[in-house]
């Protein structure tokens, strides 16, 4: 039997592992009492809400993501963890802001990346609708094959050319 929970509650315990307090979903099952598997759930959808609505929860502008992408650079797990806690953010959200960074000079070249695929693509499908023809060939061609072997062994080997008997097959 499933329990229900209010939106209220749900919306209180997903607070609680979001910055600036950052519990973990172990502490937070044993404080509430809620399995850990349903606070899972809910952290996964609570973060996939926010990256589809394209905002963190405290809403940085690009200045602010930047700032924060400069001081964060040289941090290593652990200062990173802290520095999110302290700023509001998660590290998952600096690696996308800075991969955003890194990627926003490069259009053109991502451009002439997907055209290459796109000719790659069509080739790929040339190639197989060539190689669907000639498996057909060869099958069409051990079929006869076969045909040509049990006529043999039902009529006899073909005689000669050069026999008499007017009964040639070629």
């Amino acid at each position: 039997m499933s329990k229900t929970y209010s939106k209220e509650l749900k919306d209180r315990v997903i607070a609680m592992m979001l910055p600036p307090r950052s519990l973990s979903v172990v502490e937070v099952a044993k404080d509430t009492g809620i399995p850990r598997d349903t606070l899972y759930g809910w952290r996964t959808k609570s973060r996939g809400e926010q990256m589809v609505k394209g905002a963190a929860p405290t809403g940085f502008t690009g200045a602010k993501k930047f700032q924060l992408l400069l001081e964060s650079a040289a941090l290593n797990e652990h200062e990173l963890a802290e520095f999110c806690r302290r700023h509001g953010c998660f590290p998952e959200q600096l690696a996308a802001w800075r991969e955003s960074c890194e990627m926003a000079n490069d259009i053109h070249p991502r451009r002439a990346e997907q055209a290459e695929q796109r000719a790659l693509r069509g080739e790929n499908k040339q190639l197989q609708n060539e190689l669907r023809r000639k498996d057909k060939a060869l099958a069409e061609m051990a079929a006869l094959m076969v045909l040509k072997k049990k006529v043999q062994s039902i009529w006899g080997e073909q005689e000669d050319e050069n026999s008499s008997t007017g009964n040639e097959f070629k």
